[in-house]
């Protein structure tokens, strides 16, 4: 128990109180224009005093020298937009490599060019922007040092040019979409190209390989020969209007139809905290959850995509681990309608960060579900180079509810409270990363081993990675707004890989990765561990292939069953070992075609043999049409009651992007396991800037024998007005 403290008081000794920012004397110098900018992607004179930023470095497949595909950048603006001339010159002959024309496509899987701003430079958080060769825009929030989140989506403006030569890529990015502290003359930015033509990635200011080309330590200057202009009243009002019907076919009863509106709003309280107020909301435009074979003992994680709480949401969700989470915004609205939230979030100055939410939900009388209130408050301190101390308090009541008094219902608990404190490390080269958490729960009925303890630590360097982990949770930790789906163990997790970097060859680099994840109750007795060993090549063209094998040792501490079918169950405390081996292929990105595989085979509970293998196909007739294909597929041989279960998982994806502001997706799941069909199909119009119509249909099917489980049709209309 001494050991948290300890450790958290190295991590802080460790660090200088002040270090020179790694690309300081990479500067560029922007200037108001002489003249009106229009975006138009073609080159003219109002840019003839713009400075240029030239020279990238290459990332990859090597970050020894500069980058063999020229990129030239100029920035400029006015009173109300920031300006961006980018000249992408060709690296190779032939076609540019595109996904497709959807906002925010996957980086590597397009030719594209992406800028990199931290209008604060304290090298934590910033903004994103950017094109693929064929126009697709991407936006997003930077946090943690480097990470960008999609989901945030502002008004912006840009326009790609295809030239015999060059691609250019030109942009107008309104003040009012950033956030940023006036008087502030001195901006963190950065950017970087990916070309897959030639493979190469590179940045203007350089990156080791070994970090992405986002990573907010290695950026350079943005340097204002003014203080940038005020943006002004910031007002945006967000309505929407929804029409609907839904049919569920198992209980026979008629027709439901869905007929509401409701609305958000995004008010600038300063310029650079926002305040986010939604009425009634409805995200029935989202994407329905990719669904997997379940063979795990414990509850599975499905991300959030409801985008309220996604954008500027990384202070609530990434506090703690990824299994070690206080805050998890998926539990707010489960069975139950949000009625109205807010959010203030964002910076108070160079150091200080916060973030504010309470969520309504409404009472559900078929469920016994009483109405419940939902706070949650986030603090952070910006300490040293690029580290900071994080606090968090959530609370979760629920209204007007006394559990003694209910019958023949379900019981809720009156409330769940948590309180948090963590540190993030984070050294000014990014060489060593890291993170220290203290967690405390209260519930009533639930007093003693009721906290959390848990820290790691990562060095990262071109050739080693090494880390260590380890993680206390009590038996009666209780975070019901959060994702912890273990309680009552103590987890140490070391982590070693080398690697090897070939002078010539199809070879970029390879080596070998250690990792062992031991798991104890709280008296230190072994209930789970496994061994793994991995090989991994990567090849120059960016195809990637992993060779593993592991030993696991699992003692039940619950019944469970092998197959999650309800067959049967194993009994607490039978003791399992068994060894595993598998293989796992990446294709390049470059071709149309592109596919990969996965594969394992070896032992399971209780003696039996388990063989997965798994694929996903992908063409695409860029940059309009995309179809996927991914398979899964489980054979599973056990001892009776069980016995040999075969199951499939197979989904298949069809993406069409008429231009780059008309979309439409088809997505079908069948999955064995669950005896479940699933459609979805999605259109989606951008017709003016941030403003959509979606037109969405669901079905579900029961495949044997084939029969409607439920179907619905939803048409959604979203505005967003600027005042």
């Amino acid at each position: 128990m001494r050991f948290f403290p300890r450790l958290l008081c190295c991590c802080l000794l460790s660090l200088p109180l002040a270090a020179q920012k790694k690309n300081e004397a990479y500067q560029l110098h922007i200037r108001r224009a002489g003249s009106p900018v229009k975006i138009d992607g073609i080159i003219d004179s109002s840019w003839q005093a713009a400075d240029t930023a030239t020279d990238f470095y290459m990332i990859l497949p090597m970050d020894t020298s500069y980058a063999k595909v020229r990129t030239d950048v100029q920035m400029t603006y006015d009173d109300k937009h920031l300006y961006l001339l980018v000249v992408n010159y060709n690296g190779a002959p032939g076609p540019y490599m595109v996904e497709s024309l959807r906002r925010d496509f996957a980086f590597l899987k397009n030719d594209n060019f992406l800028l990199f701003m931290d209008p604060f430079d304290d090298q934590t958080n910033g903004f994103s922007f950017g094109a693929n060769a064929a126009g697709a825009q991407w936006d997003g929030l930077m946090y943690d040092g480097g990470k960008v989140d999609l989901s945030w989506d502002n008004k912006w403006t840009s326009v790609v040019k295809n030239y015999p030569d060059k691609w250019v890529f030109e942009a107008a990015i309104p003040f009012k979409t950033i956030r940023y502290k006036k008087g502030i003359t001195r901006w963190g930015i950065n950017f970087g190209r990916n070309d897959l033509k030639t493979t190469e990635k590179s940045s203007w200011a350089p990156v080791p390989r070994q970090f992405p080309s986002a990573s907010l330590a290695y950026t350079g200057v943005l340097v204002w020969d003014a203080p940038p202009p005020d943006p002004g009243p910031n007002i945006s009002i967000i309505p929407y209007l929804l029409g609907g019907l839904n049919k569920d076919y198992t209980d026979g009863k008629a027709t439901h139809y869905r007929k509401t509106a409701g609305v958000d709003a995004k008010i600038a309280v300063t310029s650079s905290l926002n305040l986010d107020l939604t009425v009634n909301p409805d995200f029935s435009q989202v994407d329905v959850d990719k669904q997997v074979t379940n063979l795990d003992r414990f509850e599975l994680f499905y991300p959030e995509r409801r985008q309220f709480f996604l954008e500027n949401g990384d202070q609530f969700t990434n506090f703690g681990y990824s299994t070690i989470r206080p805050f998890f915004s998926r539990r707010i609205g489960l069975g139950a309608n949000i009625d109205f939230g807010a959010r203030l979030s964002g910076k108070l100055n160079r150091n200080w960060r916060m973030g504010l939410m309470n969520m309504q939900t409404a009472r559900q009388e078929a469920l016994g579900l009483p109405a419940q209130n939902f706070t949650v408050a986030a603090l952070q301190r910006r300490v040293f180079a690029r580290s900071n101390v994080g606090f968090i308090f959530i609370n979760k009541e629920s209204l007007n509810y006394n559990p003694e008094t209910v019958q023949d219902k379900p019981i809720y608990s009156r409330y769940n409270r948590n309180l948090g404190l963590e540190y993030n490390l984070a050294s000014a080269n990014n060489f060593w990363t890291g993170k220290a958490l203290l967690l405390k729960s209260a519930s009533p009925g639930k007093t003693g081993h009721d906290w959390v303890h848990a820290a790691n630590l990562q060095y990262t360097s071109r050739t080693w990675n090494i880390g260590w982990q380890h993680e206390y949770v009590g038996r009666n930790y209780n975070a019901e707004v959060g994702y912890v789906p273990r309680q009552g163990y103590i987890k140490m997790v070391p982590q070693i890989t080398r690697l090897f970097f070939p002078k010539s060859g199809a070879v970029l680099s390879h080596g070998p990765q250690f990792t062992s994840t031991n798991f104890f109750d709280e008296d230190m007795r072994r209930t789970d561990n496994e061994l793994m060993l991995s090989y991994a090549l990567v090849f120059r063209n960016r195809s990637t292939l992993t060779g593993w094998a592991s030993n696991n040792y699992i003692k039940l501490l619950a019944p469970f069953d092998p197959t999650n079918t309800g067959k049967d169950s194993l009994a607490t405390g039978t003791q399992h070992n068994w060894n595993t081996a598998g293989v796992d292929y990446v294709s390049k990105p470059q071709s149309l075609f592109t596919w990969s595989f996965s594969g394992r085979y070896g032992g399971y509970y209780a003696d039996g043999k388990r063989l997965t293998m798994g694929s996903e196909l992908g063409y695409r007739f860029q940059p309009y049409v995309s179809i996927a294909l991914s398979t899964t597929y489980n054979d599973i041989r056990l001892p009776r009651p069980w016995g040999h279960n075969a199951f499939w998982l197979v989904g298949p994806r069809l993406d069409v992007t008429m231009t780059n502001t008309l979309f439409f997706t088809g997505f079908m799941q069948y999955n064995e396991q669950l005896k479940n069909m699933n459609l979805n199909t999605r259109f989606q119009w951008r017709y003016r800037p941030a403003s959509d119509i979606f037109i969405v249909y669901t079905d579900n099917y029961l495949p044997e024998p084939f029969y409607v489980k439920n179907r619905a049709l939803v048409v959604k209309l979203v505005y967003w007005l600027n005042l």
